[in-house]
């Protein structure tokens, strides 16, 4: 898919992540490979190796297993680290339902 702006694209991020657990599964992801670049400043490089594992590894796991979808990380590299990260902070913040409802979107309800 072409997008003209990474708003473009975040309302499409934001549709590919419709499922609660997506989202938990990203922000999982995204922490783990959080502390494990600051475990690499404190306890060595050899961390970073295990950055992108994590990260993308439960982001990968929540896209097929989880979403029912296909993850837009080597279509729109740049724009998908910068919108996972925005969603990270959002979620963070509480404020991510909120977001979702801004675009239109409404969350999946899921039992578990």
């Amino acid at each position: 898919m072409n997008f003209r702006s990474v708003d473009e694209f975040w309302a499409f991020y934001v549709n590919q992540h419709s499922k609660q657990s997506t989202r938990r599964w990203h922000f999982v992801g995204t922490l783990t490979s959080i502390f494990l670049l600051l475990g690499s400043v404190l306890f060595g490089w050899w961390l970073l190796f295990f950055v992108p594992i994590f990260g993308y590894g439960f982001a990968w796991y929540s896209h097929f297993f989880v979403e029912g979808n296909v993850p837009e990380t080597f279509g729109h590299p740049f724009w998908s680290l910068y919108c996972d990260l925005k969603m990270f902070g959002l979620t963070l913040t509480g404020n991510m339902d909120r977001e979702i409802k801004r675009l239109g979107k409404r969350p999946v309800l899921q039992s578990f």
